[in-house]
C-alpha cells in the first residue's frame, strides 16, 4: 500500500510515521510490567459473563470451573534476568527459567478453555527463597478472586494444591475447590479413610455402562467431613474416589481420588468426579495448544532484562483468548475455522 499510494494504514490509522524494528519493539516492551495488561482479561471475562456465553460452562449448580496449573515457558543456561528462577545442576551449571500459572475456565464436554490473567513464578521482593507454584497460586487468588464476586467458582488443581492452607484460603475467599488427593501425600487422611472402610462407613456407588462396546464398571467411594490433617484446627473435607474397570478383563482403566467442599451424595459424587477429571483440559486444551498448535509458547520471542519475557507471554495468552472468544461468538470466524480445520491452517 505504501509503494502504491505513498501511505499505509500504520500512518493513516495509527499515526506511525515509521514502523519500529523488531529490536526496538523489544526495547519498548521490556520496561512494561505484564500486569498492566491484566485488565483486558477481566474485561473479556465480564463481557462473556454478562452476555450469557459462560452459561454452557456452568456445573455443580451454577459454578464455573477454574483450573490452576503451572508451566515453563523459557529455559536457558546462557540467558538470564532478574525475573528468572534458577536451578543448579550436579555439574555446576546454572539453568535460568521462567514459569507461570496459566488459569483457565474449563467444563466437561467443552473443547474451548477461556484464558484468565496469569501469575508469574519468579523471585519475590523481601524473601531469599525461590518462588513456587503454590505461593504463586495464592497470590493469584488474592489478586483476582474479587472479579468472581457475582459468580460461584470451584477451583481445580492437582495434588500439589490439596493441603489445608490452600483449601482454607479458597473458603475464606468464598470459593469452593476440587483437588486431587493422593495417598502418599495425605497419610493422615487415608489412615482415617481406612478406619471408616473397616467400619463399613464409606459410601459406595456402582454404575455399569457400555463404553464403546466394553461393559464398564464405575465404582465410587465417598465420605463427608474428614479432617485433612492431625494438627488442630483441621479443615474438614469431603473425599471421593473413582475406579473404572473393564468388566471383561478386570483391567483398571482409570483410578483417582479428590477432596472438595461440595457435599457428596449418590447424585453429586458423579458430578464432582466428572468435574475433577476435567482438570486435564488445562494440559490438553491450554498448555499443549499454546506450545504445539501455532502459538509457540516456549519460543524465545525476546527475553530482555526486565519484563519482556512476561509481557510477550501475556500478549500470546491474549491472542489465544481472543481466538477463543471469536470461536464462541463470531459466525464468520467459526465458518473459517471449520473450513480450515486446524489452528495452524487458520493461521
Amino acid at each position: 500500500m505504501h509503494s502504491r499510494r505513498g501511505k499505509d494504514n500504520a500512518q493513516t490509522l495509527f499515526g506511525l510515521e515509521q514502523i519500529p524494528s523488531v529490536p526496538q519493539i523489544r526495547n519498548i516492551l521490556d520496561p512494561i510490567e505484564a500486569k498492566s495488561l491484566f485488565g483486558v482479561f477481566e474485561r473479556v471475562y465480564r463481557a462473556l459473563h454478562d452476555q450469557g456465553y459462560l452459561k454452557s460452562y456452568q456445573c455443580l449448580g451454577g459454578h464455573l470451573l477454574v483450573t490452576l496449573d503451572g508451566t515453563q515457558y523459557f529455559s536457558s543456561q546462557k540467558i538470564g534476568c532478574q525475573q528468572c528462577s534458577t536451578r543448579t545442576h550436579r555439574n555446576g551449571r546454572v539453568n535460568h527459567f521462567h514459569r507461570a500459572i496459566l488459569p483457565v475456565i474449563v467444563a466437561p464436554g467443552q473443547t474451548q478453555v477461556i484464558a484468565l490473567a496469569p501469575e508469574f513464578i519468579r523471585p519475590q521482593d523481601g524473601t531469599d527463597k525461590q518462588d513456587c507454584e503454590v505461593a504463586a497460586a495464592k497470590r493469584w487468588l488474592q489478586a483476582h478472586a474479587k472479579q468472581f464476586a457475582r459468580q460461584p467458582i470451584t477451583l481445580l488443581g492437582d495434588d500439589l494444591y490439596s493441603h489445608q492452607p490452600m483449601g482454607q484460603q479458597c473458603l475464606d475467599l468464598g470459593l469452593n475447590f476440587i483437588f486431587t488427593a493422593l495417598p502418599q501425600s495425605h497419610p493422615v487422611l487415608y489412615e482415617r479413610l481406612h478406619v471408616l472402610e473397616v467400619l463399613g462407613a464409606l459410601q459406595i456407588l456402582e454404575i455399569r455402562q457400555d463404553l464403546k462396546g466394553t461393559p464398564t464398571l464405575y465404582h465410587y467411594r465417598y465420605t463427608n467431613l474428614v479432617p485433612i490433617r492431625d494438627t488442630q484446627p483441621a479443615l474438614l473435607v469431603n473425599w471421593c474416589e473413582l475406579r473404572v474397570t473393564d468388566e471383561r478383563t478386570g483391567q483398571v482403566l482409570y483410578h483417582n481420588a479428590f477432596i472438595t467442599h461440595h457435599r457428596l451424595n449418590d447424585e453429586t459424587v458423579v458430578q464432582v468426579v466428572a468435574v475433577g477429571r476435567s482438570r486435564w483440559k488445562t494440559e490438553n486444551e491450554n498448555h499443549n495448544v499454546l506450545k504445539t498448535k501455532g502459538y509457540h509458547l516456549e519460543h524465545n520471542f525476546g527475553h530482555g532484562q526486565e519484563h519482556l519475557a512476561a509481557c510477550l507471554l501475556t500478549l500470546n495468552l491474549l491472542a489465544f483468548l481472543f481466538h477463543t472468544v471469536l470461536q464462541l461468538v463470531d459466525p464468520s470466524y467459526q465458518q473459517i475455522r471449520q473450513q480450515r480445520g486446524t489452528r495452524k491452517g487458520f493461521f
